[in-house]
């Protein structure tokens, strides 16, 4: 996984809310509407070695979701180059590739062609996802039933028994027990094993602490500083805590450590 001077704007209106398509139709004719840029990342260059566990780390709107929405072929870059190798598994949002109408088991292979993988190809998954997920009976239950948790221990599951070459987990391991959080870990570090590159977006260091083999820390699209999980969480912490004191004068450039 490489990224090269990766940069994405995003078109912000200028005037205030338009409340219709009738206003938005007639300022357009009238030329009244005027936008400017938004740099949600900003000349982002790393690598993510074969076999890695990269964690994201960053304050709410830092760029992180919008990183791996780049890396998933979601979002194209602006400027710049992104490039992955392999099949890519990503869980970004919580409920995207399913049809809430459906069953759980029916989602399963839904997602499954999503992913690009056949009809038996999931069949012979099945049960695996079945028993990871410990949806019991409910698997059969239209996923509209399903709490929050259930949702991200079904997604967990297909995501990480399709053997992806890259997997893309968004916030994924903060909702659940603690237990299927232990259970979710353990999977992910035999993924380290088997050579999966895996990129882990969170807010929680702990899991990240734990998991990770390096860190990446953006702020306001910006990459700060990229390398030892120990390293990168000091200064981010660092920084955090100067925030929380008040104005931090200047700002460091991005630099890369160890």
């Amino acid at each position: 996984m490489q990224f090269r001077k990766v940069s994405l704007d995003f078109k912000l209106a200028n005037q205030g809310a338009i409340t219709s398509f009738k206003e938005w139709a007639i300022r357009r004719l009238t030329r009244k509407l005027s936008y400017r840029k938004m740099r949600a990342l900003d000349h982002l260059t790393f690598d993510v070695p074969i076999g890695a566990t990269l964690g994201v780390v960053g304050d709410n709107g830092a760029g992180k979701s919008t990183l791996l929405r780049i890396a998933a072929g979601i979002l194209q870059p602006s400027e710049g180059i992104a490039t992955m190798r392999g099949e890519i598994s990503p869980i970004i949002e919580l409920g995207t590739g399913f049809e809430f109408e459906l069953s759980g088991r029916e989602n399963i292979f839904f997602n499954g062609a999503l992913l690009g993988r056949s009809w038996s190809d999931m069949n012979d998954r099945v049960d695996e996802i079945v028993n990871f997920s410990e949806l019991g009976e409910f698997i059969d239950q239209p996923i509209r039933t399903y709490s929050t948790g259930m949702i991200v221990r079904l997604a967990f599951a297909i995501a990480t028994t399709v053997d992806p070459s890259i997997l893309l987990l968004d916030e994924i391991l903060s909702v659940g027990d603690q237990r299927f959080q232990t259970k979710c870990n353990q999977r992910m570090l035999g993924f380290q094993e088997r050579g999966v590159t895996t990129v882990l977006v969170s807010h929680s260091l702990s899991a990240i602490e734990k998991i990770c083999s390096s860190c990446l820390w953006l702020d306001h699209g910006q990459l700060k500083a990229y390398g030892p999980v120990d390293q990168v969480i000091a200064e981010y912490l660092v920084c955090v805590e100067a925030q929380n004191k008040g104005p931090i004068p200047g700002g460091a450039p991005a630099r890369a450590t160890g």
